[in-house]
């Protein structure tokens, strides 16, 4: 599967790029959520989805892993979007309810994360196939 990791901390950004590489994804990593977007739309105008899911950090400066999620949404793009925080995970399900997934960034990552991905893909069924 070929994912999206943005996080605006180097660092972060590639542990979790390397904990989905290990679990045998491809990875592309953006510092921002313009970064993102600009990678999203890309592959776009090439034709097709370029990627199978997006993993970014909430917490980021000008625009948020909440707002590209959002931004997503309204522009009528699903592509399954998995949220990282530092934060309790549970008030951001609860607000944003077409989330695939909002996981603590601790000690568990390397295998919630995976999890979180199979849940995500798994409810996508056929419909991702």
């Amino acid at each position: 599967m070929k994912i999206l990791v943005v996080d605006d901390d180097s660092l972060a950004g590639e542990m979790t790029s390397a904990v989905l590489e290990d679990a045998g994804h491809t990875v592309v990593l953006a510092g921002d959520a313009v970064e993102a977007a600009d990678r999203l739309d890309e592959g776009r105008q090439k034709g097709g989805d370029p990627f199978d899911l997006v993993v970014s950090d909430m917490h980021m400066p000008l625009v948020s892993g909440v707002d590209l999620f959002r931004n997503l949404r309204d522009q009528g793009d699903g592509i399954p979007f998995i949220l990282l925080t530092g934060d309790d995970p549970g008030p951001v399900l609860a607000a944003e309810p077409r989330l695939d997934g909002c996981l603590a960034k601790d000690f568990t990552l390397e295998t919630s994360l995976i999890d979180a991905i199979a849940a995500a893909m798994a409810g996508r069924g056929a419909a991702r196939q």
